[in-house]
C-alpha cells in the first residue's frame, strides 16, 4: 500500500505542476494582446482540478486528515474510541461503495463522450470517481485492520 500511496502523492504533485501551465496561459492571454487565447486551457485546468481534488481526498483518507464532524458523544473509554473510529470507517466505506457503484455507469457513459474543446475522452475524467472509491476501500481496509488490533489490545 505504501508504494501506491507514494504514487498518488507523485501524481498529485505532477497534476499541480500541470495545472499551473494552463492557468498561467489564461492569465497572460487576458492581459497581453499578442499571446493567443487558447480555449483548451480552461478545460485542461478543470480536468486537472477534478483529479487533484479526488486524489487529495484519497491521500487525506490514508493520512487520516479528513475533516470530522462530531455527531456522536465523545467516547470516554479507549474501547469506545476504537469502536467510534470503526463506526466512522464504516460510514466512509458506505460512501466509497457509492462512489464505485454509481461511478461505474458514469465511466460507461464517458466511453461514448469527448470533451468539447480538447476532444479528450471523458472516460479519463469519469474514471476518477470509481477509482477514488476503490482506493478509499483499500485504505479503509488497511485502517480497519489497525483499529481492530487496537480494540483487541484494549480488550485483552
Amino acid at each position: 500500500m505504501d508504494g501506491y500511496f507514494y504514487f498518488l502523492k507523485f501524481v498529485l504533485t505532477l497534476l499541480m505542476a500541470v495545472l499551473i501551465i494552463p492557468v498561467t496561459m489564461q492569465i497572460f492571454a487576458r492581459y497581453i494582446d499578442f499571446i493567443p487565447r487558447y480555449i483548451w486551457t480552461e478545460e485542461l485546468a478543470r480536468f486537472c482540478f477534478i483529479w487533484i481534488v479526488l486524489i487529495g481526498a484519497m491521500i487525506a483518507l490514508r493520512e487520516n486528515e479528513h475533516f470530522t464532524v462530531d455527531l456522536l458523544p465523545t467516547p470516554k473509554t479507549n474501547q469506545g474510541k476504537a469502536l467510534s473510529l470503526m463506526f466512522v470507517d464504516l460510514m466512509t466505506f458506505i460512501m466509497a461503495f457509492i462512489f464505485v457503484v454509481w461511478g461505474w455507469p458514469l465511466v460507461k457513459f464517458g466511453l461514448l463522450q469527448t470533451s468539447e474543446m480538447a476532444e479528450l475522452p471523458m472516460v479519463f475524467i469519469y474514471i476518477a470517481w470509481p477509482l477514488t472509491g476503490v482506493t478509499w476501500i483499500l485504505f479503509l481496509i488497511e485502517r480497519t485492520v489497525d483499529h481492530i488490533k487496537l480494540f483487541r489490545s484494549i480488550v485483552t
